[in-house]
């Protein structure tokens, strides 16, 4: 059974252009909210979750723009797998088919992680200045 293809798209600030992260894609419908990534309450989403049927692909520029958080991230995807929508994130090139699978699972909290990782601020810098240690790594080494 071939669905629609549908489109989600999300920018934080109105004068953010959203066009640009699901070009090329032919879809239809696309649903676009302006709002924070923060949580999962965006109108446009909240939208989409009940349209997407059994058959469909929803299409996501990239992880962050579905969700912010790991936990947010699984939970949509694994409800929309659920409900046998497929989910493609095109910037992690990640395809979760249409069905609830471990390795769906394993590779969607591998890539969340790093992507986390990524966009986590530098805490290295932070604690350097805080830490009571000489900046010459002679404590890190007597703790090995």
């Amino acid at each position: 059974m071939v669905g629609q293809r549908i489109g989600y798209a999300c920018v934080s600030t109105l004068n953010q252009n959203e066009k640009r992260q699901l070009e090329g894609q032919v879809l239809d419908p696309v649903y676009t909210d302006k709002a924070s990534g923060r949580d999962t309450a965006r109108p446009q989403l909240t939208e989409l979750l009940p349209f997407a049927r059994a058959g469909d692909t929803v299409i996501v520029h990239s992880m962050d723009r579905l969700a912010r958080n790991l936990y947010d991230l699984r939970a949509l995807v694994q409800g929309l797998t659920r409900a046998g929508v497929r989910v493609e994130i095109v910037k992690e090139d990640l395809v979760f088919p249409g069905e609830d699978s471990p390795m769906a699972n394993l590779m969607l909290s591998v890539m969340e992680a790093f992507a986390e990782f990524e966009g986590a601020p530098s805490s290295e810098n932070a604690s350097a200045k805080a830490s009571p240690w000489p900046d010459n790594g002679a404590h890190t080494r007597a703790a090995r």
